[in-house]
């Protein structure tokens, strides 16, 4: 099943379902798609996370009850799914810039935001420089974190993990470890995104590492284990983080719906040479492993 198909069938059983707890698991069943892997692609598609979206439903839905009906907004707020009364006002509010109260006012303005349904349209003609290749399994010595698969945490939290390993020597004790000679992919820091090995399906491993071979791991980091893959490896020029951020975007959504590959969710990375990342011109990539689609 191609991503286009996934994603409305995972859009429609959150739709159904609108009105019942959630379960992330389920809705990326609806995708053939593990958890962290659907919630990842819905927020680079969508610009928003799967948390948001269904937030900003309920409420549309919610400030439309409380418009024409006369539900008290206790029943309101339990009905969308909010634990309390005080909780779901916040939220309102927050959302349509009214109370609940205020919604049932004549000439109330209230927000709606609008089912999502996902359509082909004709877009890009952008140049993607990419290349499809086959390496061998190789070691990594890195220092990993866990993070949440909650896209505005994670989005927030990644660079701060990449700062403090600028600031506390990480990355200059990873440097002197990379792998001198028989290299797999070469000389550079690796941004490496793992799913496949995290502590629960809410979580991900993402580690800051190196390619090498060194017999001896220095305290607090560990040896990661990157598999054989065929992988397709996209060229980003530009400076950080928003030429990856951008590249990540077109990946998904121009690359591999026309393409005859498709992601097969297992661990990929992002691929740092040395240079001025601030730079217009830096080159960096995104490494994936994709098999042939079926």
């Amino acid at each position: 099943m191609d991503w286009i198909t996934g994603l409305q069938k995972a859009i429609d059983y959150i739709e159904t379902n609108i009105l019942e707890s959630i379960d992330y698991e389920e809705v990326a069943k609806c995708a053939y798609s593990s958890s962290f892997h659907f919630q990842r692609i819905f927020s680079l598609l969508t610009g928003m996370t799967v948390g948001e979206y269904i937030r900003n439903r309920r409420l549309t839905l919610a400030g439309i009850e409380l418009s024409i009906s006369k539900s008290k907004i206790i029943d309101v707020s339990l009905k969308y799914c909010y634990e309390t009364p005080e909780s779901f006002a916040k939220a309102f509010t927050r959302f349509h810039g009214v109370t609940p109260s205020a919604a049932r006012e004549p000439g109330a303005n209230l927000k709606s935001f609008s089912r999502l349904s996902v359509k082909i349209i004709m877009e890009g003609g952008d140049v993607m420089d990419y290349k499809i290749v086959k390496k061998e399994a190789f070691k990594v010595i890195g220092k990993a974190r866990s993070f949440s698969n909650d896209n505005s945490i994670s989005y927030a939290e990644l660079p701060k993990f990449w700062s403090e390993s600028y600031s506390d020597g990480t990355l200059e004790t990873l440097i002197k470890l990379i792998k001198s000679s028989n290299q797999v992919i070469g000389n550079a820091v690796l941004g490496i995104c793992d799913s496949v090995n995290s502590v629960d399906s809410k979580h991900f491993n993402y580690s800051i590492g190196v390619e090498s071979d060194v017999n001896e791991v220095p305290d607090g980091y560990s040896i990661i284990e990157i598999p054989a893959s065929t992988w397709a490896v996209f060229k980003c020029v530009g400076a950080m983080p928003n030429a990856i951020q951008d590249m990540w975007q077109k990946i998904y959504s121009e690359f591999f719906p026309q393409s005859d590959y498709e992601p097969t969710q297992g661990i990929d990375f992002e691929y740092y040479p040395e240079g001025d990342n601030s730079k217009a011109d830096y080159i960096s990539e995104i490494w994936l492993p994709v098999r042939k689609k079926a």
